[in-house]
């Protein structure tokens, strides 16, 4: 299969050029964010609670802090991406172009991935300021950055497709994603939480995004590291899937 490389540049530099016309914005509220929570979490309740595995409070919810963002920022970076040129009426130029669906994807997701990882970076880097952050394995690290920015970018492309309002676009991120990453043991060990509520949260599937990416980090996980990465992959698979039945149908798009 031949991959028009013009098509897919085109989108994704024009992707790109969105989130630099407003990297300001993009940047700047992670970043304060992220300070908000070290300086609430980690210094102030962070100084009542003794080191967690050997590590102190501070630098433990990194791991947490840092896959918030990802999730959230994938998602949002790519179901806007293709809504707005839904709700703008421009998908018909792209559904125009001789570019296939595959390269449409790839190239909305590539962007929006790309974009999750420099602020991830930027929050990396932000942390690193407050709190002395090690990591055990880089390669593990960068892999799983990398392998939960594209994927939940295809899945915040699967909501934006299904999505016909901003309201239902916003649904999933701010009711779905950020209560399961706080309920996930990012701000806590799973070992504080009471034998019931920790048999709950097994049912919790970020519980072992974040468990794998604190293993990448310190060497420590209440899970093994190949439930965390087969997670992903199976989520992978199940979005790809989902977004190709949809893209075949031209659910959503050219209806």
């Amino acid at each position: 299969m031949k991959i028009n490389y013009y098509g897919f540049k085109a989108i994704y530099i024009h992707e790109m050029n969105r989130f630099r016309r407003t990297l300001g914005q993009s940047l700047l509220s992670p970043v304060i964010s992220t300070s908000l929570y070290f300086v609430v979490f980690g210094s102030v309740i962070g100084s009542y609670i003794q080191k967690i595995d050997g590590v102190s409070y501070g630098s433990y919810i990194v791991p947490g802090l840092l896959m918030l963002t990802l999730l959230t920022q994938s998602i949002s970076n790519t179901s806007f991406g293709i809504f707005f040129p839904k709700f703008n009426g421009t998908i018909n130029e792209i559904l125009a172009a001789p570019i296939s669906s595959l390269e449409i994807v790839l190239a909305f997701v590539g962007a929006g991935a790309t974009k999750t990882l420099i602020v991830g970076a930027v929050i990396y880097l932000t942390a690193s300021f407050f709190v002395d952050v090690t990591i055990e394995y880089p390669l593990l690290m960068i892999f799983l950055l990398i392998l939960v920015s594209f994927t939940f970018a295809l899945f915040g492309f699967l909501i934006g497709v299904l999505s016909s309002n901003f309201e239902q676009m916003s649904i999933v991120p701010s009711l779905v994603i950020t209560p399961m990453v706080f309920l996930g043991g990012s701000l806590y060990s799973l070992d504080m939480l009471p034998p019931i509520w920790q048999t709950v949260s097994y049912f919790n599937p970020v519980v072992y995004l974040i468990d794998g990416l604190r293993f990448s980090f310190y060497g420590i996980s209440d899970f093994n590291i190949w439930i965390s990465v087969g997670s992903m992959v199976l989520f992978l698979m199940i979005c790809v899937i989902s977004v190709s039945i949809l893209l075949k149908k031209g659910y959503n798009i050219k209806s």
